[in-house]
């Protein structure tokens, strides 16, 4: 097998997709001041654009998901009109083209948007109208994305079935499927089966937060009880895989997953940001990938974690050694795992992505 090394300029080019992003979690810290100046927003911790970009990467010793959430209030607090959503996401969207990201599936609450009195539908319609429009702007460049649209329900916030209603509602729109997020201790996922049980009567789809910052319990009800098709990080699997001398041996609910093909998306920056990985070096995707897991590259908050998908890619490639060929694969697999119909995703696979691979490798970059 070949084994292309990974330069920076061959992971610029090379297409990506991201399937696990979050909308208020990617803004441009230029984008943050620029907006809260519009509407008189007092609580940032600085009015310097350098120092709002390191105040929000939450990388020091110490950090937790605690840390790491305080940034969400800032970014929701600008993101409250649709004049404000619409930049936001037009802005998403072409930063991601720029990136090389050829498919995304980008994820919002919608009932975090609503202080300035938008309703659910129309916080939906002005993400969605953003998305066209920084769609459209990368194109005249020649920047080529498709985005979709994840809805989430705050599961501490006990509106899920609400969300996936307002998923279903939009579904033919950009909407490609439903969530939940936020904190897994204390809120597990089958406190909101009506709404999963909504999604698969729709015949539907979805994707769940769970084994991120809590463990097997929470992807096992995740995967067992509210028959979640991706598992939104999904790290703490590793929890079920024993190392017995040189081998590794899978747990019950670990091989489940992995004959499941159930895909992982995997956000190694943002796991050791929040704790749940201590270093980059230490965490878990790379004994997954080798144990050949559905495993997947993402962002999770670009801005809270000051990445980019190219920048994780290679923050990768440089602790596990990643190849090419190891950056074509995981492509693929998240190519595989999206929400977009069978036949689109073959598309992408077939005229996107596997050529564009196929010319690096022939010394195109």
């Amino acid at each position: 097998m070949s084994t292309t090394p990974l330069s920076p300029a061959r992971i610029k080019a090379a297409p990506k997709v991201l399937l696990h992003d979050h909308l208020d979690g990617g803004l441009r810290p230029s984008t943050v001041l620029e907006l809260a100046r519009e509407i008189g927003y007092k609580g940032l911790p600085t009015s310097d654009v350098d120092e709002l970009s390191r105040w929000f990467v939450a990388d020091a010793p110490g950090s937790d998901l605690v840390r790491y959430l305080e940034g969400f209030a800032h970014t929701t607090a600008v993101m409250q009109t649709k004049d404000q959503i619409e930049r936001v996401a037009s802005e998403t969207a072409y930063d991601l083209a720029l990136d090389g990201v050829v498919y995304a599936e980008i994820r919002f609450a919608p009932e975090l948007h609503l202080e300035r009195g938008l309703s659910l539908d129309e916080v939906v319609e002005a993400v969605l109208a953003g998305f066209a429009h920084g769609t459209a702007q990368a194109r005249a460049l020649g920047k080529v994305i498709i985005v979709r649209t994840l809805i989430s329900a705050m599961r501490q916030a006990h509106r899920s079935a609400e969300m996936a209603a307002l998923a279903v509602r939009f579904r033919d729109a950009g909407v490609c499927g439903f969530d939940i997020a936020g904190p897994e201790d204390g809120f597990p996922p089958t406190e909101h089966l009506p709404a999963f049980h909504l999604i698969q009567r729709e015949n539907f789809h979805m994707t769940i937060h769970a084994g991120e910052a809590f463990g097997l319990p929470s992807i096992w009800e995740a995967v067992q009880f509210c028959d979640a098709e991706r598992l939104g990080h999904g790290v703490r699997i590793i929890d079920d895989i024993e190392r017995v001398g040189d081998e590794y041996r899978l747990g019950r609910l670990a091989s489940y997953v992995r004959d499941r093909r159930i895909p992982l998306e995997v956000c190694p920056t943002s796991n050791v940001h929040t704790g749940a990985a201590a270093s980059l070096a230490e965490h878990p995707i790379e004994l997954l990938r080798q144990l050949r897991f559905r495993v997947t590259l993402n962002t999770d908050n670009r801005l809270m974690s000051g990445i980019t998908l190219s920048s994780e890619f290679a923050a990768c490639s440089d602790a596990f050694g990643w190849t090419l060929e190891d950056m074509e694969w995981l492509t693929l697999n998240a190519a595989k795992s999206s929400f977009f119909q069978f036949d689109q995703r073959l598309a992408l696979i077939n005229t996107v992505i596997k050529p564009g691979y196929a010319a690096l490798r022939d010394g195109a970059i």
